[in-house]
């Protein structure tokens, strides 16, 4: 008698190779951010406090596409308008729970790193536009960013984002060396540390 074949092998073989693909891209992820964290003077091996916030720091600056959005007084801008600085791009949206809960802390962080070689560009992607984010910076005491605003919501798919918050970290010369997907406290010493060493590599070159 032949042995009986399982009951549903389709379902068996596509669980096993959903296991496999995320499997190979967590350790696809762990050496990309094992090998940024050194270029950025962050042991590759050490539980540093990028491992805890989730950063994705990667192996080589990625360029980026040339997005647009605009300022609080309606001019177009594009990440070229930011070149020499550091960036923090972070997209967000005021019906965003996550979004709305780290603002504050991306205040507060621009507040102390901000100037001359570091900016915090917050691109809200509310229909409503520039009335909606002032409301909301209003409501919660935000005093130090400025209003950027994406209502069109084109930023996301240019730069293969698929929910917010995002936020990318550029440098000065506008490719990404990292990425968040989800909430962080951004004035925490981990997170300003990283970005502070990001500066002062920008800095030296």
């Amino acid at each position: 008698m032949m042995p009986a074949m399982p009951k549903y092998p389709v379902a068996v073989a596509l669980a096993a190779a959903a296991g496999l693909a995320l499997l190979l891209s967590f350790l696809g992820w762990a050496y990309v951010f094992g090998r940024g964290r050194a270029d950025l003077g962050m042991p590759a091996d050490s539980g540093g406090a990028a491992d805890a916030l989730a950063v994705a720091v990667l192996d080589r600056p990625r360029p980026l596409p040339e997005i647009a959005f605009a300022d609080g007084g309606g001019r177009t801008l594009s990440l070229a308008d930011f070149r020499g600085r550091t960036v923090l791009l972070n997209l967000w949206a005021t019906w965003c729970v996550p979004c709305r809960k780290e603002m504050p802390s991306l205040d507060r962080l621009q507040g102390r790193l901000g100037g001359g070689d570091f900016i915090v560009v917050p691109v809200s992607l509310d229909r409503a536009g520039v009335a909606a984010v002032r409301r909301f910076y209003r409501e919660v005491g935000v005093e130090k960013l400025g209003i950027f605003v994406d209502p069109a919501g084109g930023t996301p798919h240019a730069l293969g984002i698929p929910g917010v918050p995002t936020t990318l970290l550029i440098d000065r010369e506008g490719r990404e060396v990292a990425r968040k997907m989800g909430e962080a406290e951004w004035d925490g010493p981990e997170m300003v540390g990283l970005i502070r060493r990001l500066i002062e590599t920008e800095a030296a070159r």
